[in-house]
């Protein structure tokens, strides 16, 4: 009547599960961020330091926050927020008068706060991945007068270890088919 399946051993997913839960804080969370992160990855394994979607091109620390940002959608905490930012804005006298355009400026807000507290929870769980030895991270860009983060650089995160089974199964690309010449008639050399 039940069907056992015999597996040899542990998955290299159940593997990862178990070193995101001796590892971090908030387990689940780094989970989504590391999915996340394999997801943008490009052939070379790298993630960043930009993520375009669709027309749009956003840094790989905002593309993150971005998508874990409807994960608290419904958190009491981020009903309260939004009902703070109604009140500043009326108390700065910055609320539009029509109330459609009023509900876009408080939800544009609310992102804004929201992206700013995400980037700490995100450098947070991304740093223990990294201590981990789950993921690799380095910067990026242009540095004016900064040593390491900052000065117009940004962040590109590479999975390595038990986080390669997040990557997509890439198939190799074909080799290219040889280039035949053809010669044009009537072509004089002058040497």
């Amino acid at each position: 009547m039940f069907h056992s399946v015999n597996l040899p051993g542990p998955s290299e997913m159940s593997l990862l599960l178990d070193r995101l839960a001796q590892v971090s804080s908030r387990p689940r969370y780094a989970f989504m961020v590391l999915s996340l992160i394999a997801e943008v990855t490009d052939a070379n394994g790298e993630a960043g330091p930009f993520v375009r979607r669709g027309a749009k091109q956003f840094t790989l620390r905002d593309f993150l926050c971005d998508s874990l940002a409807p994960m608290g959608g419904r958190d009491p905490r981020r009903i309260a927020l939004a009902e703070r930012v109604k009140s500043d804005l009326i108390l700065e006298d910055r609320m539009p008068q029509d109330p459609a355009a009023a509900a876009a400026l408080v939800e544009d807000e609310v992102r804004e706060r929201v992206r700013a507290s995400g980037k700490t929870n995100l450098s947070r769980a991304v740093s223990e991945l990294v201590g981990a030895g789950l993921l690799r991270r380095y910067y990026k860009g242009f540095a004016v007068d900064h040593e390491n983060r900052g000065g117009q650089r940004h962040a590109v995160y590479v999975p390595q270890g038990l986080a390669c089974c997040l990557l997509p199964q890439r198939q190799p690309a074909p080799p290219p088919r040889p280039v035949r010449k053809v010669p044009v008639q009537g072509e004089l050399r002058f040497g």
